[in-house]
């Protein structure tokens, strides 16, 4: 059984520093759980070699070929290709170099993508493995035909921001009174989405859903999330037990390599999500991760194919920065992409925004677009100083406590 039952939320984080008198820097994060980090950093180092002594300009003048190169290395493939570590790597540095870019430009990341004409957009996105689907002049077309009412959406965002939904009330291990203090914190605090863990155990997910959908009402939102814990016979048989509970969607049943699975598991109850499985008609709502595809330019093709099948995009969040990059791309997706709101939704989490120098901000249960520039990559001095491993402040004690 799959489950992340003892996280130690961490991330690997890449600084490019350059010798441009402006002194700016980019950063870049890619989000882990502790044990393993330290592999994600040796693949960052191993990738190095691909941006040092590189001018941003011919980055960026060939940003198609330039991730072509971080992806196709010849050697580093074979441990790859495009997934797992090396990917989130690859994410990492790529991170850093779009939010160098955005810096440079004086936006914030969503406002950079929203500026550029659909030509330039188009030509940071590998379209390999994609044009049977998406090709590049499908790609510029579904820009083309967003940007007709462009700037009311970018008002519509400014001055009501992106609906978000919470996950902080419901994971597995908190108590029912617990539970119960969160989600009537929640709605008093305007949120009207809300996700619950599941899979663990049949009859206690009964009674916490029930618990939970008692709490917030029949005409609030409920999302379930499984974290890849069963076959696919038992998703479909403790989903039909769920389903009094009226969920929206049932996040990561299964394997997420498991295309026919999800695609068995989406014939037998509605509203099944995972990602990129959309040729199998196999999800209704499709997640977005900023930091395990290829940043910002992975998920570009992801939106853009997103939008050609018309699957609601609700990103994937929590975690160390995810929400705060996520945030742009989702923005990104309904001024230029989508062009709707309808059921979608960008996850939040609240917790470790404290360690960000432009954490999110949220307004009535939404997020409101960053105003400074960069990806709202860059973490605090100090916080990045008390929690590196192994020398910060933090680690030294934890490390010095288990010895005794």
């Amino acid at each position: 059984m799959v489950s992340h039952t003892d996280p130690d939320y961490s991330a690997a984080y890449v600084i490019i520093e350059t010798d441009a008198e402006d002194g700016l820097k980019g950063y870049g994060i890619t989000f882990t759980l502790g044990k393993g980090t330290e592999v994600v950093v040796c693949a960052v180092n191993a990738l190095a070699h691909h941006v040092l002594n590189k001018d941003l300009r011919d980055i960026v003048g060939d940003f198609r070929g330039f991730y072509r190169q971080l992806t196709s290395d010849g050697q580093l493939r074979w441990i790859g290709p495009e997934k797992g570590v090396v990917h989130l790597a690859t994410a990492a540095v790529l991170n850093a170099v779009w939010d160098l870019w955005a810096k440079q430009e004086g936006k914030p990341l969503w406002k950079l993508l929203v500026d550029m004409d659909p030509r330039t957009l188009v030509s940071c996105i590998d379209f390999r493995y994609l044009t049977d689907v998406l090709t590049e002049e499908d790609a510029c077309e579904i820009l083309q035909k967003g940007q007709v009412g462009k700037k009311e959406r970018e008002e519509h965002m400014l001055t009501r921001g992106y609906p978000a939904y919470t996950t902080s009330c419901a994971w597995l291990g908190y108590s029912d009174d617990t539970l119960k203090q969160l989600c009537k914190e929640a709605l008093r605090d305007g949120w009207t989405r809300f996700k619950v863990k599941v899979g663990a155990d049949v009859q206690d997910d009964m009674r916490r859903c029930r618990l939970i959908r008692d709490m917030i009402g029949p005409e609030k939102t409920l999302m379930m999330d499984a974290n890849q814990r069963w076959d696919v016979p038992e998703a479909v048989e403790w989903m039909s037990k769920l389903a009094e509970f009226k969920p929206l969607w049932i996040e990561e049943p299964t394997s997420p390599d498991d295309i026919l699975g999800h695609a068995a598991i989406s014939k037998c109850h509605n509203r099944v999500i995972f990602k990129q499985l959309l040729q199998a008609n196999a999800l209704q709502f499709l997640q977005i991760d900023s930091c395990r595809l290829g940043s910002v330019n992975e998920n570009l093709s992801v939106l853009l194919m997103a939008k050609k099948f018309e699957i609601p995009v609700c990103p994937h969040a929590g975690g160390v920065g995810l929400c705060e990059l996520v945030q742009h791309l989702i923005i990104f997706d309904y001024i230029c992409v989508s062009a709707s709101l309808e059921n979608r939704m960008c996850e939040y989490v609240d917790h470790l925004h404290e360690h960000f120098k432009y954490p999110v901000r949220i307004r009535q249960a939404s997020y409101m677009p960053p105003m400074d520039a960069g990806y709202s990559t860059e973490m605090k001095e100090e916080s990045v100083k008390k929690h590196q491993y192994p020398d910060g402040e933090v680690w030294k004690k934890l490390l010095a406590a288990q010895k005794n």
